[in-house]
């Protein structure tokens, strides 16, 4: 059968579709980019908070129109992992529903279909031990993959009050070393530039296989994998960010001086409520590290506001560290009263009109902040990975070591050349906005 993939929500979700569309190759069937040509339509469905599980719900009744047509209707995903008896009974328009851990009966649910002997609607088993590792193998590489994630991990040992990832995904399990250098080197004979590293917490990697964190031993391997140029660390929580990792990142060039935090709060009461490791103070302790390390260091971070019983206090100290940080990157959202999580059960929930507030003043802020920092690059060489062509078609967009795909900024610049995605070049930054950059290609310059 020739098969669309539909992939909602974060980079861990298109690592699923990814392997996912392997196992479907290695079974026979062929992977199409549209569904109009498809014969069977996947939708990778995102549950983390309201916005993704109703963005994926309308995602779900769009593809179904299809269904019209005669094609075969499947829902996977998070959001499926959670609810699939309901959603299975809420939408007869799908065919059947598959969570986190049953892709590898994929293959056989299609064949099924085709066969017209389904034998059942809804799939939720537990996550075996090695499913990652086992699945990584049948990893289905791009067409054009210069910038791909490496899933070092799957799951979540941490048990934030608000979150309910560790009863979608399961507890913490890291994949070996070995088994990560070989699929980096895959995904570098492919033409892969840039490696994303992502898990739940990146920081834990290793601790449930070695005894202890091996994350820096991990960046160590991978940067000896020919082909890569960059490597950019994702999703690392603050108390695992010890003086080893610190040390990696800025003595190995390839490591791009970049880490995204995800900090969730500035008050030490919420941070406690939420059932996180870190303190204001040891938030501020281990920024000062990196930044001592690596004075170029771009720090992300994520927050959340309107959790429940914030207070005002607590939402200005969190725009206090906000302000004194002056993060480089920072995306923030409201709190969603996720079922099954003990911050849901509260009864001082926020409304969500403070919530709504609290979100677009600490945005506002950040986005002074955001084109203060940009503007501070105004006049230097910036190595950039380029993206592709801007839609003028004399342009050309592209990132610096700064900026993560899909959710940082961009630069746009005039090119001396044509250049194919992938390709580094050095452009000298002539202009600054909010969110982006723009400058022109030079040869001549050293990157700063």
């Amino acid at each position: 059968m020739k098969v669309y993939f539909d992939t909602l929500g974060c980079l861990k979700n298109l690592s699923d579709s990814d392997m996912a569309q392997g196992m479907l190759e290695a079974a026979g069937h062929s992977i199409v980019t549209t569904p109009g040509e498809a014969d069977a339509i996947v939708v990778n469905t995102c549950g983390f908070i309201d916005d993704a599980k109703r963005e994926s719900i309308d995602e779900i009744f769009t593809m179904a129109e299809y269904k019209d047509l005669g094609k075969k209707l499947i829902v996977t995903g998070c959001l499926v992992q959670r609810y699939a008896k309901e959603l299975a009974a809420e939408i007869p328009e799908a065919d059947a529903f598959l969570g986190v851990n049953d892709y590898e009966m994929l293959p056989a649910i299609l064949d099924q279909l085709s066969a017209g002997s389904l034998a059942e609607r809804t799939y939720q088993r537990e996550a075996a031990p090695d499913a990652l590792e086992r699945e990584s193998r049948y990893r289905k590489i791009g067409a054009h993959p210069y910038t791909a994630p490496l899933r070092i991990a799957e799951g979540c040992d941490n048990h934030c009050t608000y979150c309910i990832i560790p009863k979608i995904r399961g507890s913490y399990r890291s994949r070996p070393i070995e088994s990560l250098v070989e699929e980096a080197e895959r995904l570098a004979a492919a033409g892969t530039k840039e490696l994303q590293i992502i898990a739940q917490d990146t920081g834990c990697y290793g601790k449930d296989l070695y005894g202890k964190p091996r994350l820096a031993d991990l960046l160590t391997a991978l940067c000896r994998v020919g082909g890569i140029a960059w490597i950019r660390l994702m999703y690392c929580y603050e108390e695992n960010i010890g003086d080893d990792l610190i040390a990696v990142m800025a003595g190995e060039p390839k490591i791009c001086h970049y880490i995204d935090i995800p900090l969730q709060h500035g008050s030490g009461k919420v941070l406690r409520e939420m059932n996180r490791k870190s303190t204001p103070d040891s938030i501020r302790r281990t920024l000062t590290r990196l930044r001592t390390a690596m004075p170029d260091i771009c720090i992300r971070t994520t927050f959340m506001v309107g959790f429940p019983g914030e207070t005002e206090e607590d939402y200005e100290a969190l725009l206090d560290l906000v302000e004194e940080q002056r993060f480089d990157r920072l995306g923030a959202f409201a709190y969603s009263r996720e079922e099954g999580t003990p911050a849901a059960a509260r009864a001082d929930q926020v409304p969500e009109e403070v919530k709504q507030d609290r979100l677009d003043g600490l945005m506002t802020l950040q986005m002074e902040i955001s084109r203060s920092r940009n503007e501070a690059l105004v006049g230097t060489v910036q190595e950039v990975m380029v993206d592709g062509p801007d839609e003028d078609g004399r342009s050309m967009l592209g990132r610096t070591r700064r900026d993560a795909p899909e959710i940082d900024d961009g630069v746009v610049f005039t090119p001396l050349r044509d250049h194919l995605a992938g390709d580094l070049v050095r452009v000298k930054i002539l202009d600054a906005f909010d969110y982006d950059l723009e400058g022109v290609e030079v040869e001549d310059e050293p990157a700063q």
